[in-house]
């Protein structure tokens, strides 16, 4: 019999839409009032205040506009989505002129040349990396622009194009999950809780330290297993396919030699990168000023690498012409968001999850906190979008409970960083995967025991915290 195989990530969503919308029939409508927070420059739900409106049910018209509107739905509870998949284009178009200039097929090999036998170091160390961008501002749509730079180093390596997938999204992912002082998450729903963000930090530091081991155990133990055997990774009947697409100087054919043109070329490269971090963590920088960037450095390595005009042009609509793909996901997972917001439904959800941890011990308290932000993360995927919705209503309840605010905040940002790893509704997942030409239904087979071990660590974490035996309250 032929093996079942999971529709594509674009079916999946419109799926999840159709659903969604459904549900818009079925679930009551309501809203919270709400009052704007200037600290973060929001509206913000005020507890007590829901009530039942009018239906607003979604329809076939609604349904099909939804994948539209989540590129620019000022509604919504996300970001718009066209900044992001702009931004995705033109990393297209920056990597693709700077392969046409032969600098990274000659940095790999040279590379590959001097990692020779301790190839497996460079897992622990990006991850260290990546983990540090998710802990410190919660890195997500930006690491987009490392997979294809880093998918052909893993391939070459010996390795397959989910080791580079795992090697990010778990790096950065865990980062985020176990937030220090990431203003996306921690800070903005620490002040959304007022509380300060420094409350709760050192279990956060437990969380991310521990979590980020056991990720980058993980990891190695599975890249060892196909570096050692092509037959025991999850897409080995991609092997091959995968060698030629990302790989363009392949096995038997010219290696362009590491010029000092080159070596300038990967030093624009790589600096490229380092000033967007500093930008993003330092300065205040998102999409616009990121693509505007990469926009201006695909010029100046074209300048560097000796294109024509024509050539640069050509180049740089090709490179945007193969993440396309990736840009229609984004506004595709975001529709999912819009039709909940135009249906009434994500106020009437949250209310049932007041409602449903009102009254319980501290412990019972935590751990169906955790499990309803859980939900609640699936619906909304931004972090700071959750936080804006929910930490308002939530965080007094912690009151009755016997529990900090500050854990309240903790179980939101591991809830949501948990999520964020598998969930179709996220831009950066299926992003990610659309890159690295992973099948959704191969991820969830590669994490699923990690999702596990880290779920199992979180609720012991919580429920310690929470019980007062690590901390007494």
């Amino acid at each position: 019999m032929k093996q079942f195989k999971l529709p594509s990530a674009y079916t999946i969503l419109f799926l999840i839409i159709v659903f969604v919308a459904a549900l818009t029939w079925i679930v009551p409508a309501g809203k919270y009032q709400t009052k704007m927070n200037d600290e973060i420059g929001k509206e913000v739900p005020i507890a007590g205040t829901y009530e039942n409106v009018e239906q607003s049910p979604q329809g076939f018209s609604d349904v099909v506009l939804a994948p539209i509107a989540g590129f620019y739905d000022p509604e919504s509870y996300e970001a718009n989505g066209i900044d992001v998949a702009l931004f995705v284009l033109i990393i297209g178009g920056f990597l693709m002129v700077v392969t046409k200039t032969g600098a990274i097929d000659a940095g790999i090999a040279r590379a590959m040349t001097a990692l020779q036998g301790k190839e497996k170091w460079m897992i622990p160390m990006l991850m260290v990396l990546f983990s540090l961008g998710g802990t410190i501002y919660g890195m997500a749509e930006e690491s987009l622009a490392f997979y294809p730079l880093l998918i052909p180093v893993m391939i070459a390596a010996g390795y397959d194009s989910l080791t580079a997938i795992a090697v990010i999204l778990l790096g950065a992912g865990i980062g985020t999950l176990g937030s220090t002082i990431n203003p996306f998450a921690t800070v903005i729903a620490s002040d959304a809780a007022g509380v300060a963000f420094t409350d709760g930090i050192i279990l956060r530091l437990v969380i991310y330290i521990a979590g980020l081991l056991t990720c980058i155990g993980y990891v190695v133990r599975y890249a060892e297993k196909v570096r050692q055997d092509p037959k025991a990774s999850l897409v080995a009947n991609m092997h091959e396919s995968n060698r030629d697409h990302f790989l363009s100087s392949a096995d038997g054919h010219h290696v362009p030699d590491l010029t000092g043109r080159r070596k300038c070329i990967l030093l624009i490269f790589l600096a490229t990168f380092g000033v967007m971090i500093w930008g993003v963590a330092i300065d205040g920088w998102w999409m616009a000023e990121m693509s505007a960037l990469f926009l201006v450095m695909s010029i100046v390595i074209a300048f560097a690498g000796g294109l024509s005009e024509s050539e640069f042009t050509d180049t740089f609509v090709d490179g945007a012409r193969d993440l396309l793909g990736v840009a229609l996901i984004i506004g595709v997972a975001r529709g999912i968001v819009v039709v909940m917001n135009d249906g009434m439904i994500t106020d009437t959800v949250l209310y049932w999850s007041e409602q449903a941890v009102t009254g319980l011990s501290s412990v019972a308290f935590i751990s169906v906190m955790y499990w309803i932000q859980v939900l609640l993360s699936f619906f909304v995927p931004s972090s700071s979008g959750l936080a804006v919705l929910t930490m308002p209503i939530m965080a007094p309840l912690a009151d009755f409970s016997a529990v900090g605010r500050d854990l309240v905040v903790t179980a939101y940002q591991s809830a949501s960083g948990i999520v964020n790893l598998i969930t179709p509704t996220s831009g950066v997942v299926m992003g990610a995967l659309t890159i690295g030409r992973v099948p959704y239904e191969k991820w969830i087979k590669f994490i699923w025991p990690l999702l596990l071990i880290l779920t199992i660590g979180l609720m012991v974490g919580l429920g310690l915290e929470a019980s007062g035996i690590v901390t007494p309250r």
